[in-house]
């Protein structure tokens, strides 16, 4: 178990996952993720959350040793999904006398998960309610839809913890040394993005609160500069770019429109704008989804391909349209040979958004890029940059 450290009386149980492809079968994590699970010793002893089934037997190991010999009371179930809740089940048959403490609506799906029946266990709690362990206290807040609707959040009065289920996580093991914001940009769009309002509901209530902790189920323990990490989701739950630039999302079949895009690319860094190029085909999806929401303006470049568009610009599309993408302003060039529609359909996905200026004109790329192509690519750029 890797060394965390967060109080005499709180310790950290959880498991680094180093062997996993992706997170929630879609999401690259080439540093893997860790499954954040807690113990709060006290006169009652409460488990904030279990773990992944892929981490059991090591999250197992490391609660026993932080018991040493004892009987937990408690076990508070912030998160249904089963990257944090897989081994309820376990623990109530290996610790009977455990209570369950979860909401309402976690209550009402338990036994969608697991076979035990754990009616007469079950503690639903409300808002406002409290636990006491002794010492320490626990307060409930609910957070329906961050990022499902029975989750709910825990602050503990006495160490001025909040125990934040998902927020403010992040991907990537505890034990890999990076910048946190980059990864957690990353998983807060693509995980909670489509929740911007639910967050800032959350974070309204939250900021009533004397905070010195943040204890994640994801990610390393926040103990310094909690302002910076809350700015940065207060700017992304409000959908609010967090810089001046630009980003280059490409698709391209036989390199003629990768070849416009890196044209328009030097043309802005010409004029000294920060740029930042995705080819859809290759890099990185929600790294690419994550930036777009990192800068106030956008440029996608597509062929047609049967009469519609090039798949991975489509499930680019697609993916900004359900994580709710909104105030910034987009610029379109499309490529076809003989009739072409991409940047028809790329201006349906983006005129279904709130708050996009689409910028005039719509670049159309014949085939190759010509000198009438690089005349109005000028034409786009001013009108892109123009404020």
């Amino acid at each position: 178990m890797k060394d965390v450290i967060i109080s005499d009386a709180v310790k950290y149980v959880g498991v680094d996952d180093k062997t996993i492809d992706l997170f929630e079968s879609q999401y690259k994590v080439p540093n893997g993720v860790s499954y954040n699970s807690y113990v709060i010793l006290d006169e009652k002893i409460a488990v904030m959350d279990t773990v992944d089934k892929r981490a059991t037997a090591e999250w197992m190991d490391n609660l026993e040793a932080v018991l040493n010999g004892k009987m937990p009371d408690y076990l508070v179930v912030s998160h249904l999904e089963p990257d944090h809740a897989g081994n309820i089940q376990l623990f109530a048959e290996k610790y009977p006398d455990a209570k369950v403490v979860l909401s309402a609506k976690a209550a009402a799906m338990l036994n969608q998960f697991f076979t035990i029946d754990l009616a007469q266990r079950m503690i639903a709690v409300k808002e406002g309610d409290t636990l006491s362990l002794g010492t320490h206290t626990l307060h409930f807040m609910m957070a329906p839809m961050v990022h499902w609707p029975e989750v709910m959040v825990e602050y503990e009065s006495s160490e001025k913890i909040l125990f934040s289920a998902d927020g403010f996580g992040k991907f990537g093991a505890l034990d890999t040394e990076e910048e946190w914001t980059a990864e957690a940009r990353r998983y807060f769009i693509n995980i909670v993005g489509k929740y911007g309002t639910q967050v800032q509901n959350l974070l309204k209530k939250a900021s009533g609160l004397d905070i010195q902790t943040i204890c994640p189920l994801h990610g390393p323990i926040l103990k310094d500069n909690l302002g910076f990490y809350i700015e940065k989701y207060l700017k992304w739950s409000g959908y609010e770019p967090e810089e001046e630039g630009v980003v280059i999302a490409y698709a391209s079949i036989h390199g003629n429109t990768a070849g416009a895009a890196k044209k328009l690319e030097e043309m802005l860094k010409e004029k000294g704008v920060s740029v930042v190029s995705y080819d859809l085909a290759r890099d990185d999806l929600a790294e690419a989804v994550a930036d777009a929401y990192r800068f106030d303006k956008l440029v996608v470049a597509c062929p047609t391909y049967d009469a519609s568009l090039f798949p991975c610009m489509e499930d680019f599309l697609y993916h900004l349209k359900i994580k709710a993408y909104q105030n910034r302003k987009v610029a379109i060039m499309e490529n076809g040979s003989w009739a072409p529609m991409s940047g028809k359909l790329m201006r349906a996905y983006f005129e279904g958004m709130k708050n996009i200026t689409i910028c005039e004109p719509i670049v159309t790329i014949k085939s190759t890029v010509k000198p009438e192509t690089i005349a109005a690519m000028e034409e786009m750029t001013e009108a892109l940059l123009t404020k």
